[in-house]
């Protein structure tokens, strides 16, 4: 049995936070490039090349990428070889968001109440998913989700008898009633199955997925592919300009459902969808 002190995870989340909100994922990097090759319109190239600009300067200068700093999702995934010491690791993990957010000169957003309103001043309570896996590691991924995006996010229980049609709709009709307000091009998290809560989750894990890595499933690598095509006649267009790219990329996430149901759930990134991991 390996022994992990509590401290190293509220450390790694703390640097985390920081290189989430200041680093912008490679993917999304690679993926913005090629976008901006490949477009013809003058402004939405100058589009592309001020989001890269603006990833470059927060780099350099350890600067939020955006300032909606966002409420912050954990993921953590425990070997069943790995034993937890020095603490809690709920406690570790806000510790862990406190320390980041106060380091990096990072917006707070999390209000104590949603209906009192009162700002936490900690940018925590975190949103903690933890799963027990094989081996003796621990993998650590934070994810701060803006809410201009999250609140494009949308849930729908389709009928058993709906199918790929359907659900390619459901995305498409997302994705156009977000238009420009939640700073595209978008990158989409999308789960199926499971129940209303389980389909909901895998929509937001799914964006933590890198864009340009292949699904390993080949029929949701398939639904992807026509997903994206569907989404980008949309031609909302970088911060609605109006153009060919509305969607960077969609990673699908997928759980066995009950004979009744088909629960799918979108979860809309922004073309700054941030996530950073890390093992221990």
């Amino acid at each position: 049995m390996r022994k992990v002190n509590v401290n190293k995870i509220k450390h790694a989340v703390a640097e985390l936070c920081i290189e989430a909100n200041t680093r912008l994922r490679p993917d999304i990097t690679r993926a913005i490039e090629k976008a901006r090759r490949r477009e013809t319109h003058k402004a939405t190239k100058r589009i592309f090349g001020i989001l890269l600009e603006n990833a470059r300067i927060a780099e350099k200068e350890k600067r939020a990428i955006c300032q909606d700093t966002g409420l912050v999702s954990v993921y953590v995934r425990i070997g069943q070889g790995v034993r937890l010491v020095g603490g809690s690791l709920e406690e570790a993990i806000n510790k862990g968001v406190k320390g980041g957010y106060s380091k990096g000169s990072l917006r707070k957003s999390v209000v104590k109440s949603p209906l009192l309103r009162t700002n936490t001043s900690t940018n925590t309570p975190s949103i903690i998913y933890t799963k027990i896996v094989n081996g003796n590691k621990l993998a650590i991924t934070v994810m701060p989700k803006g809410f201009g995006s999250e609140n494009k996010s949308k849930i729908k229980m389709l009928n058993p008898t709906e199918g790929e049609k359907e659900i390619i709709s459901f995305v498409k009709e997302v994705v156009e009633e977000a238009g420009p307000d939640a700073c595209p091009p978008y990158i989409l998290g999308v789960g199926l199955g499971g129940t209303f809560d389980k389909a909901s989750s895998l929509a937001k894990q799914a964006l933590t997925i890198f864009i340009d890595k292949p699904n390993p499933k080949r029929h949701l690598m398939a639904l992807e592919g026509a997903m994206l095509k569907e989404v980008n006649k949309l031609k909302i267009g970088p911060m609605g300009f109006g153009t060919k790219t509305t969607c960077l990329g969609i990673n699908i996430l997928e759980y066995p459902t009950h004979i009744a149901g088909l629960p799918v759930a979108v979860n809309v990134g922004c073309h700054v969808t941030r996530s950073a991991s890390k093992v221990i």
